[in-house]
């Protein structure tokens, strides 16, 4: 194990330099970083909101005009005979979107950005539901069927956008499968920490990481994700389906229950929000844009939108009309932002542990800040409620992500070839991959340079992405002046000059 664990290591060490630079890129300039205001944004930072801002207005604020719409398509279930429904979409898309970043990146980007750091997370991810919406339609108007299932997104379309190549889709597929194979070792030992965490505060003893508990804790995980991954999407959907709605409203009741224990500080939180946002307290750095920037950067790497890592889950949806597919994109980000992400910041934002405990606040990594916070908001018997609760929300954070990044892998393989030989290999994959860095991790090996990958395979699939997204928003605007709502009218996609798979006349008879 030492040896395979210091290939893998040397391998990787090169990453994080590289990362780095995509992620600063222009601001590793000084001539960059002196340009008032501008020079405290990078390149992708701007791509992302401008891309926002832009299909914002180039679709008259779709995300405030049809957000009713969008929620009465959730509400009304209806069955799929191909596919699955835009309502067991819109939980896998979450599974995946919903993840430890609520929790973590949330907690960074306050640590790092102060409180104002989530107003700006609140405004990215306003425009981002655009930037989502657009993506989405894009994945259920190039999806193809495969057996009783659609399959789709950024390899996909980019396929089709891009000419037809074949290598195209083939390369963007295995972007996105490198990508989600190390992001798995992390979410797999995040979901096995969580239940060492629960089973602590519920015995009230320290459990030593390297003890059978967790090593047989691990077996059982792995073995779960394996039974649900080998199952196909069908089977997946139906764990999303019935573990997002229960990790969202234990979260959000949890939060909310200790917000009225603690509503004399309520005022605080919204004071140190608003004024944070444009003059941050110059215990976090004091200048206006660390606050923009963190709030930005992990709002958008939380929500995902622009990065086309979602859209397999839109493409995977039996629709009516792309555009129902693309409000349920959307409505996704505002869950993942304005509502969860939001829950975490009223913990950490209300409970003020940056100025009641600085030394243990500094001392302590981004989810013991959160750990701390939980602990000043509810002392006494409520805190070991409160703590495995959220432990709980933690757990199935992280092990939806990592069902659902095995699940994309498989639909993103479908471009490559639909073999059972490939699916199959696909699925072991990730299962092997998880497994890997649950047991690395228990070992007391670090992974981190796993962290600097999956930083890196985020931004190189949003620069693959938002290009493939202006290149086909003719479509999309197309599809959107179509929509009418009320009319329930169908869609063909040969009114906006496209022959599809799914949506032409031909293929619809």
């Amino acid at each position: 194990m030492e040896s395979l664990f210091a290939a893998v290591n040397a391998v990787l060490s090169f990453i994080t330099p590289v990362s780095d630079f995509f992620w600063d890129f222009p601001k590793n300039f000084t001539w960059y970083q002196q340009i008032p205001i501008l020079g405290n944004f990078s390149l992708a930072i701007i791509v992302l909101v401008g891309s926002g801002l832009y299909f914002t207005f180039r679709l008259g604020f779709i995300q405030v005009r049809y957000f009713k719409k969008g929620i009465r398509l959730l509400v009304h279930r209806r069955r799929s005979d191909s596919g699955i429904s835009p309502l067991a979409a819109f939980f896998l898309s979450s599974a995946m979107r919903v993840g430890p970043g609520n929790i973590i990146g949330v907690t960074g980007a306050i640590a790092a950005g102060g409180p104002g750091a989530l107003f700006w997370m609140w405004i990215s991810a306003f425009f981002g539901m655009a930037t989502a919406y657009t993506e989405s339609v894009l994945a259920q108007l190039f999806k193809e069927k495969r057996g009783d299932e659609f399959v789709g997104g950024l390899p996909f379309y980019a396929r089709k956008l891009l000419g037809d190549r074949t290598w195209i889709g083939v390369a963007l597929s295995c972007v996105y499968i490198l990508y989600a194979m190390f992001c798995l070792p992390a979410q797999g030992f995040n979901v096995v920490t969580s239940i060492g965490a629960m089973a602590e505060v519920a015995t009230g003893t320290s459990i030593p990481v390297q003890s059978s508990f967790y090593y047989v804790v691990s077996i059982l995980v792995v073995g779960l994700a394996a039974l649900i991954a080998f199952g196909g999407i069908k089977r997946v959907t139906r764990a999303t389906d019935a573990m997002v709605p229960v990790m969202a409203v234990v979260y959000v009741g949890t939060v909310l229950f200790l917000i009225v224990t603690n509503l004399h500080r309520v005022p605080y939180f919204f004071e140190a929000v608003f004024a944070g946002a444009f003059k941050p307290e110059a215990v976090f750095g004091g200048a206006f844009g660390v606050a923009l920037v963190q709030g930005v950067k992990r709002g958008l790497m939380s929500n995902e939108a622009g990065q086309g890592t979602i859209t397999m889950a839109a493409a995977a949806a039996d629709a009516r009309h792309p555009c129902e597919q693309g409000l349920v994109g959307a409505l996704g980000v505002f869950l993942d932002t304005h509502i969860i992400c939001t829950m975490t910041g009223f913990v950490v934002i209300m409970a003020q542990q940056w100025s009641a405990n600085p030394a243990g606040w500094e001392a302590a990594g981004t989810y013991p800040k959160f750990m701390l916070s939980i602990h000043a908001m509810a002392p006494g018997a409520l805190d070991t409620v409160a703590m495995f609760l959220l432990s709980l929300c933690f757990c199935l954070f992280a092990y939806t992500t990592m069902v659902g990044m095995i699940t994309f892998s498989e639909i993103a393989a479908n471009r490559i070839s639909s073999t059972p030989a490939l699916i199959h290999s696909i699925r072991l994959l990730g299962v092997f991959v998880a497994a890997f860095g649950i047991f690395c991790n228990i070992a007391g090996y670090d992974l981190s340079n796993l962290w600097a990958f999956s930083d890196l395979g985020n931004i190189i699939i949003v620069y693959c992405n938002i290009p493939l997204l202006y290149m086909g928003f003719r479509y999309v605007l197309g599809a959107t002046r179509q929509y009418n709502p009320d009319r329930g009218s169908g869609f063909c996609s040969d009114s906006i000059g496209l022959n599809t798979c799914c949506w032409s006349e031909q293929k619809q008879r």
